[in-house]
């Protein structure tokens, strides 16, 4: 690659950037679908044509954007489920891992709680698939534990399923709490951890009803 051409790459990585992190700024207050693409670009300093040089309508910018919110957040979630097969350091771990993600991505849960059940097909569908791949994940790491001897597949997915629905749940109620609210804080770490031991003990208990 020549530096001419690799300076233009750069340039344009960058304005890529700043359209998403525009749109994600503007989104703090507003739904996707009532985001105007003149506003996103007035917002970077770019005609609306230069928009579609790097996406190609305001849904992909969308998608983008749960990438960018949620891609990093499996390889957290891998080296959890990896660290330990103890359950109560998966709580205690997992409730941690989720304050400090949404602490230090406001903006980014924002968007995903927002767009969740939005009204842009494409990132719903988008944010249900990041969400089905981080339940594969758990599934997986679940079915390494001595605990889950005996379990079929299909039961140890439903379980995976619970304790990411209630990731989302724990997230949701972080994001609502004031960020210096440390009270509020230790009330919403104390409802996650025993919403996810009463989870332990049921699936402690499991096999017991199939017998």
């Amino acid at each position: 690659m020549s530096h001419t051409s690799g300076v233009r790459q750069a340039q344009k990585q960058q304005t890529r950037q700043a359209l998403l992190d525009a749109g994600l700024r503007l989104l703090e207050h507003q739904n996707l679908s009532s985001l105007g693409l003149r506003e996103l670009t007035r917002a970077v300093g770019v005609s609306p044509a230069a928009f579609y040089r790097h996406f190609p309508d305001m849904a992909d910018l969308g998608v983008a954007l749960v990438g960018e919110s949620l891609g990093s957040l499996h390889a957290v979630i891998r080296a959890v489920m990896a660290e330990t097969t103890d359950s109560g350091d998966i709580i205690d771990r997992t409730v941690a891992v989720t304050e400090r993600y949404v602490a230090e991505h406001r903006p980014h849960i924002r968007f995903i709680a927002r767009e969740r059940y939005g009204g842009v097909r494409a990132v719903r569908e988008a944010i249900a698939a990041e969400l089905h791949r981080f339940a594969d994940e758990v599934a997986v790491g679940l079915a390494t534990q001595p605990a889950s001897a005996g379990w079929s597949p299909g039961d140890l997915r439903v379980l995976a399923e619970l304790y990411v629905d209630h990731m989302v749940m724990t997230a949701a109620a972080f994001l609502e709490a004031e960020p210096d609210d440390d009270a509020a804080r230790r009330r919403i770490t104390h409802a996650a951890r025993l919403r996810m031991r009463i989870i332990s003990i049921g699936r402690a208990h499991w096999l017991d009803e199939q017998g």
